[in-house]
């Protein structure tokens, strides 16, 4: 078997079969199929697609090229959620605890941000002391304590789609559906998991901004997952506005924990909480989504489940004292300025992609894998989409360090640029576009 001929069938449209695919696999370890045929094979799939047959083959073994952690001496379902990627998503943080609160063992591995999409691992580190690289060991001692772990990928969970991301990265393939499903599946279902939850997102500031392509993601790994054994749901939401109102690290942190307290905003608790709903039925915990929902409001009403966060924060280092007094533990910006509105009106808009881009610039995210990150920079927006303003009320606050200081004049104007203000108010509309 040879690597140029499985290129060569899959430049020209054939089907490979599981059997080569393993090959093909296998080879990114060995050396035997080295990155630049892998190159060459992702940018056919890309163009060639890949059958429900060849991307279930793919996600084995993208899944089997390292360790499959077993979990099953915990009691109890293990169920996951995975985010496609948006701006202000810090749904993971609120929705773990939740569902773990309810009896769900959430065992978790996440990644970071880049680009104008944030990342778990990032908020996370903003917590004094908070570890995500946790060896194996930990990860499950801290599962079966918690309830919950929030992990980093470990060297020995899924290492060929380490390779494979990067190269998707550097060679123009990251569109590619099947080379996403493989992605996300093979990662997530070496944690461990019983099942998982879907947040395909879609609109201006998500990855898939087109409708139609988020459904077909979502059928393709609802249905990859089901064919190897693991029941999987998924929601599509709205991501043409950010989530909720803070976008950066330590901010979303803070406004996570107001979630978790019952004072969060609206649009970011119905995520949360759906997401958590749908966690508790594939869990079996609950029967039905009202049910589910009951059971998650609870969580948050009665502590339970900002319990649950406190407790996987120490388990993993973090400073617990977050939970009671976050502005005195989270890393705060120097300088904070004011994004004011121009004229009367009301919000009609603020579209996510300027607004991760800005929070980007600020240093928030990343513009490549090894920019650091500043935990205190970012945006908090005061006013929201629907929200009434007056000519100078201030709509956000940019929270920046000197480092980032210059980027200030280009923040203002892809904020202005973000942001529509219009003579009368937007109906307000569920973020839940599809349930599949």
């Amino acid at each position: 078997m040879r690597a140029v001929d499985l290129i060569r069938r899959k430049r020209d449209g054939n089907e490979l079969t599981a059997e080569e695919i393993r090959f093909l696999i296998g080879g990114i370890a060995t050396g035997e199929v080295p990155d630049y045929q892998w190159s060459a094979l992702t940018m056919a799939i890309l163009w060639r697609g890949m059958s429900p047959r060849e991307t279930a083959a793919l996600v084995d073994a993208m899944l089997h090229s390292g360790t499959v952690i077993d979990l099953s001496d915990i009691p109890g379902p293990k169920v996951d959620k995975h985010s496609t990627g948006g701006v202000g998503d810090k749904t993971s943080l609120i929705l773990a605890p939740v569902a773990a609160a309810c009896g769900v063992t959430v065992p978790m591995v996440s990644g970071r941000g880049l680009g104008h999409t944030g990342g778990t691992l990032d908020k996370l580190e903003s917590i004094p002391g908070f570890q995500v690289d946790l060896d194996l060991a930990s990860y499950r001692r801290i599962a079966r304590e918690c309830g919950l772990v929030l992990s980093g990928q470990t060297a020995e969970i899924a290492p060929a789609d380490r390779v494979l991301y990067a190269l998707r990265d550097a060679t123009a393939t990251v569109e590619s559906i099947p080379l996403i499903t493989a992605s996300i599946l093979s990662k997530k279902l070496a944690e461990g998991i019983d099942s998982l939850v879907l947040d395909v997102k879609t609109g201006d500031g998500a990855f898939m901004v087109k409708r139609e392509d988020a459904r077909a993601l979502a059928e393709s790994m609802t249905r990859i997952g089901r064919e190897l054994g693991k029941p999987v749901h998924a929601l599509i939401t709205s991501m043409d506005a950010p989530l909720g109102r803070a976008v950066g690290n330590a901010l979303e942190v803070r406004e996570s924990i107001e979630c978790l307290k019952g004072r969060g905003p609206a649009d970011l608790m119905e995520v949360s909480l759906e997401l958590a709903a749908e966690m508790l039925i594939l869990g079996g915990v609950a029967r039905t989504r009202e049910d589910a929902l009951g059971k998650c409001r609870q969580s948050i009403a009665d502590g339970s489940a900002l319990e649950r966060f406190r407790g996987v924060i120490a388990a993993q280092g973090g400073d617990v004292l977050v939970c009671d007094d976050p502005a005195s533990v989270l890393p705060r910006a120097t300088t904070v300025e004011a994004f004011c509105a121009d004229r009367a009106g009301f919000i009609a808009g603020i579209r996510a992609w300027p607004v991760g881009q800005a929070s980007m610039l600020l240093g928030a995210g990343r513009a490549r894998v090894d920019s650091t990150i500043d935990p205190a920079a970012g945006i908090l927006f005061l006013k929201t989409v629907g929200d009434e303003v007056r000519a100078g009320d201030v709509i956000a606050e940019i929270h920046l360090n000197p480092a980032h200081a210059a980027a200030l004049p280009e923040v203002v104007a892809m904020l202005r640029e973000a942001t529509t203000i219009a003579g009368v108010a937007e109906p307000t509309r569920s973020l839940i576009l599809e349930r599949l």
